[in-house]
């Protein structure tokens, strides 16, 4: 069976959709349908329904899945392997971590591990929590800095200090408490959130619906530091992660609660046990667990 039609077969599977997959495997649309297409023939059975533009697994294509996935990753953990028989004290380590982090936290570490480590070499991937599952599964990268969403058996982690969900407003509004603020309390309050895809959303949202909270949003956005600058002019209230930095910014930050408990989500830095790990992105771990410990939460609610 040819290993390229099992990958855009689970790329295709990832993405849903023909054009994201062969703008990903950098091949033409007609040629991806070709080798599903093939790769159907040789199985003897459907893979996927259309249904509109995107394309839904079958039940067959969800039972083939696995399989696939495996296949790939053993593949994947035998040129890692061979990479390690190929090298002598020289690395790669493929890291993945969403924007806020990579600017708040990795800026400030990757170019202390430099001078420690200079051999070694970090290839970083920009994703967000959900996107990073397909490319620790697939062995695209080693690790992924997200937060735990206790979903998948196949990961370990390591456990960091917690994100909390935070209220970034002009200086001159007055919301509850100068260190918190109850999300009842943000309902007469233009919101600014980041999309879904970021689990700050997801967290805020699911407590909107226990407090029985319809929030009123402004703005949804993928980049956090627009909702911080409209936070900065009186625009609303932009709620953003602790781990993002909002020191460049004049506003006032408080922490979000519920019923008086602070809504926040578990971070950690996350693997694929399934993969043999090189000794030397186990000690990248431990150093950078260490130096996360040590800075965040990188934004704290302000003192009066």
């Amino acid at each position: 069976m040819d290993l390229k039609r099992l990958r855009t077969f689970v790329t295709v599977a990832d993405l849903g959709t023909v054009s994201k997959a062969a703008l990903q495997l950098h091949i033409s649309q007609s040629a991806l349908s070709r080798q599903i297409s093939d790769l159907e023939n040789e199985c003897g059975f459907k893979l996927f329904d259309r249904i509109g533009r995107r394309l839904f697994l079958t039940i067959r294509g969800e039972q083939l899945l696995g399989d696939c996935r495996a296949v790939l990753g053993q593949l994947g953990s035998l040129g890692e392997r061979i990479e390690l028989l190929k090298r002598d004290g020289t690395g790669v380590i493929r890291l993945a971590a969403p924007p806020q982090t990579i600017e708040s936290v990795l800026a400030g570490f990757l170019p202390r591990y430099a001078e420690q480590f200079p051999h070694i070499r970090i290839k970083l991937t920009e994703a967000l929590g959900m996107d990073q599952v397909p490319l620790l599964e697939r062995g695209e990268v080693h690790l992924g800095i997200r937060h735990d969403q206790g979903m998948n058996p196949w990961f370990d982690s390591i456990p960091l200090p917690s994100d909390d969900v935070l209220a970034a407003y002009s200086p001159t509004w007055q919301l509850g408490r100068s260190d918190a603020v109850d999300i009842v309390s943000l309902a007469p309050y233009p919101l600014l959130l980041l999309d879904s895809g970021y689990s700050v959303r997801r967290l805020f949202n699911a407590a909107c619906r226990l407090a029985d909270v319809e929030p009123g949003i402004f703005l949804e956005s993928r980049a956090p530091h627009t909702l911080l600058a409209l936070a900065e002019a009186g625009q609303g209230v932009a709620v953003i992660p602790s781990v993002l930095r909002a020191d460049r910014y004049k506003v006032r930050i408080a922490r979000i609660t519920y019923r008086r408990k602070p809504l926040r989500d578990r971070y950690v830095i996350q693997w694929d046990k399934r993969r043999p790990m090189p000794t030397y992105v186990q000690s990248f771990c431990t150093v950078l667990a260490t130096y996360m410990r040590e800075v965040l939460p990188i934004t704290q609610p302000s003192v009066q």
